[in-house]
């Protein structure tokens, strides 16, 4: 069925009018950071919620360039845990990337497409303090081993001056997950965690996630058996029986621990569909899965 155009404005209107003047936060990652016409979809989207007057931060990862970037330069990445481990020449290849890369070509983006963007590190204004974090024990050939990750952090301190009078100004914030201890050595910090404790410190209406598979599956195999709706209170349950596994148990929990502390909703979408952020926010069916706290349906 074709929807008329202004069927689709009329759908959005009510959205435009709850959301207005509301902070929220985007990580970006996965298939979006190395397709350019996905990234520019991205972005023209989020450049759209500024003019309808929903403030938008982005916050991006960039873990595959990281890698190739490693790659091309002889070293060899490693992982524990899901987190890489980083040691000086890693990091400085990390920042040389995600600051001086990506970052840039997001806030190119944004102004190719009308918006206002500001380019910025965890380091910048001390946005982001944090710690290193400590040893990881991990099994190796059923041996425990304590693996050091190097320089890698936990934020301790998200302090929000500078970005709310980016946000006041009219600004979209782009920030790298780069952060800074107290004693101004940078550290690396993983960017669905960052996105997290920015929207958390900002009260945050909502939270998205975009990742490369639409949402939470009943089955992983059958991108149509979608769930659309996930209660906090049900998370562990889901996870006892199955129905939440894999990779999905950290994104699911995160966006958990987001929600308790004063985010509002998260929205765990598939970055690679066209306008995906549109279609989540703007539709009453919505593309993703949402995790909200019951009782602030």
């Amino acid at each position: 069925m074709t929807l008329n155009r202004e069927n689709v404005l009329i759908e959005a209107l009510p959205y435009i009018r709850e959301f207005h003047e509301s902070i929220m936060v985007i990580k970006v990652g996965g298939h979006a950071m190395v397709n350019p016409e996905v990234m520019s979809d991205i972005i023209q989207d989020l450049v759209l919620l500024r003019f309808v007057g929903i403030h938008p931060i982005i916050v991006h990862g960039g873990g595959p360039e990281i890698s190739e970037k490693m790659k091309r330069m002889g070293k060899e990445s490693q992982f524990v845990g899901g987190l890489r481990v980083t040691d000086d020449e890693t990091l400085e290849i990390a920042r040389m990337v995600l600051v001086g890369n990506i970052n840039t070509e997001i806030v190119a983006l944004i102004g190719k497409h009308g918006g206002k963007g500001v380019g910025l590190s965890g380091k910048d204004g001390k946005t982001i303090i944090a710690k290193k974090k400590p040893s990881q024990k991990v099994m190796i050939e059923n041996v425990e081993h304590e693996v050091d990750l190097g320089w890698v952090g936990d934020t301790e301190i998200i302090n929000t001056e500078l970005l709310n009078i980016l946000i006041r100004e009219g600004y979209i914030p782009v920030i790298s997950p780069i952060a800074m201890d107290i004693n101004g050595k940078a550290l690396n910090i993983n960017a669905d965690t960052v996105a997290g404790d920015i929207a958390a410190a900002l009260k945050a209406k909502k939270l998205i996630l975009m990742t490369d598979v639409p949402g939470l599956l009943r089955d992983i195999n059958d991108k149509s058996s979608r769930i659309s709706r996930v209660a906090i209170e049900d998370i562990d349950d889901m996870v006892d029986s199955g129905l939440i596994s894999g990779g999905m148990i950290p994104k699911i929990r995160s966006a958990a621990t987001s929600v308790t502390s004063g985010v509002e909703k998260i929205h765990i979408i598939d970055g690679s569909v066209s306008h995906s952020i549109l279609l989540e926010l703007f539709t009453d069916t919505g593309i993703g899965t949402m995790v909200f706290k019951r009782g602030d349906e």
